[in-house]
């Protein structure tokens, strides 16, 4: 089974305009909603592909009641902990001339809840995958990573971490199977920059990331495509299928979910890599998330 763990899901209220305009009342052209956190993107991609998962995390109120419903409605099977007091967020997504995001704080998790996740962490088995994605908030403790993947070290747990700097690094102890920085992320944790452009350089820092204990490291590069180096220290780098971008939101988690995908279905990094480019591809060419129509559809050009 793969599981995916979101601590702070959202529905995702996108709206659609000609110009924002500031201390003005502004009239939308069209709005959509989306149920968003990036584990809960990840669980929706696998599911799109025909994977079976299980999202865990925690929602609150009527928002998390929907959340929880529609992904129900999509096949998604969910064992999530209901808060007793506040509502799951809504994020803010404005699509103008550019793209502008308001992301909102969400409930608050009190150590009783929290407890209810690590019980139900303690039942994945030998051979699952667990995914760790995104954010933590401010009511949980700054090292959640580190505790959950305490509870798993002596199982044989396939560990999936996208998240940034700190989060991501004082995970690689309990040796991850793959973890997913973009190349700012990259830079970041070694107080560099690093362009999107310079393979040497990221070859070099995602070999530093696997000597601190990373399996694989998969280097996302938005419209440059991405970079692997696998565990047998492989060095993989894939373009992108010629697509105009409409939306970047959960582009790099559709990436995550094809990897993974990939990797289960053939045991191949490099066609784990295409697979999970071309979700990516198929999520940024897209209003909502990849389906598995525009990743078949993609996947021909890269």
């Amino acid at each position: 089974m793969i599981y995916t763990i979101t601590f702070n899901p959202a529905i995702d209220y996108v709206v659609y305009m000609d110009k924002m305009q500031f201390g003005l009342t502004n009239r939308s052209k069209s709005e959509e909603y989306y149920f968003g956190g990036k584990g809960i993107n990840v669980s929706t991609v696998l599911s799109n592909l025909g994977f079976e998962n299980k999202a865990l995390g925690f929602v609150a109120g009527f928002t998390g009641k929907a959340i929880e419903e529609g992904m129900k409605k999509i096949g998604i099977e969910t064992d999530f902990i209901h808060l007793k007091k506040g509502i799951s967020r809504i994020n803010i997504k404005i699509k103008d001339t550019e793209e502008t995001e308001i992301n909102c704080q969400g409930p608050n998790i009190s150590e009783e809840e929290l407890k209810c996740l690590f019980d139900k962490t303690d039942l994945i088995k030998d051979g699952d995958i667990l995914v760790l994605a995104g954010s933590i908030p401010d009511s949980l403790p700054k090292d959640i990573y580190e505790k959950i993947l305490e509870r798993q070290k002596n199982k044989k747990v396939k560990f999936v971490v996208d998240a940034t700097k700190d989060l991501m690094l004082n995970v690689l102890k309990y040796h991850p199977f793959l973890i997913k920085p973009n190349n700012y992320e990259l830079g970041e944790m070694f107080g560099i920059e690093i362009k999107k452009d310079d393979d040497k350089k990221i070859h070099k820092y995602a070999k530093e990331l696997q000597k601190m204990g990373a399996a694989n490291v998969l280097v996302s590069l938005a419209g440059n495509g991405s970079i692997l180096v696998d565990e047998n220290k492989n060095f993989h780098k894939m373009g992108v299928a010629p697509v105009s971008v409409v939306n970047s939101v959960g582009a790099g988690d559709s990436m995550v979910a094809g990897f993974i995908a990939g990797y289960q279905q053939t045991g191949n990094y490099g066609y784990a890599l295409k697979l999970g480019t071309a979700c990516g591809g198929a999520t940024a060419n897209s209003k909502g998330l990849a389906t598995k129509e525009k990743v078949d559809e993609l996947i021909k050009f890269i």
